[in-house]
């Protein structure tokens, strides 16, 4: 069986132990490590700020569109943290298209186009939204560890202050779901 040269480019190349071999341009420290995901988590969320509106504007339960209009002014002060991070590191800020966002902020816009408006879509938006907010928190956890790990308390001073506004938000979202979205959505059935 014959492999294009494409198949060949996607399937991890591995060493003699059966490790996967990195890419000639993976990151060779830790600090790269942590640059490079600042850069991905800041493209995810200068995505998310185009996003939310649309979910905004597609949500028709009050608690919900002041749950994502509150989250959109809380990621623009995170986009400006970030900026700090960076400029702590001595890095300009620079996005890196991020897969996982995308394909969140994807699976966010199938769900509006999959449902009727009203409240089987507004359990839809929570629960994108929510799978959103769980990436983030990982993300926000990981970065502020690897601050830690590298000495630079200030920025994880800074992703601390995210990652709890990122739990808040989904705290909130998971109220709105349990206390009146899903109980209204269930009774449509």
């Amino acid at each position: 069986m014959k492999t294009t040269d494409n198949k060949k480019e996607s399937t991890p190349k591995k060493t003699a132990a059966g490790m996967t071999k990195p890419k000639s341009d993976a990151a060779a420290a830790l600090n790269e490590l942590f640059e490079d995901s600042l850069k991905d988590i800041y493209w995810a969320e200068k995505a998310l700020i185009k996003a939310l509106p649309l979910m905004v504007k597609n949500a028709s339960s009050v608690e919900l569109k002041d749950a994502l209009d509150h989250h959109l002014t809380e990621t623009e002060g995170q986009i400006e943290r970030l900026e700090k991070v960076f400029k702590i590191i001595g890095q300009k800020a620079t996005a890196k298209k991020c897969d996982a966002m995308e394909g969140l902020i994807e699976e966010a816009k199938g769900i509006l186009e999959e449902t009727e408006a009203g409240v089987v879509r507004d359990a839809g938006i929570i629960a994108a939204s929510q799978k959103i907010e769980h990436y983030e928190i990982a993300t926000y956890g990981t970065l502020r560890q690897f601050a830690e790990t590298l000495g630079l308390p200030e920025a994880a001073t800074l992703l601390e202050l995210t990652l709890d506004e990122e739990k808040g938000a989904d705290k909130k979202l998971t109220d709105v779901a349990v206390n009146a979205v899903n109980l209204e959505a269930a009774e449509i059935e």
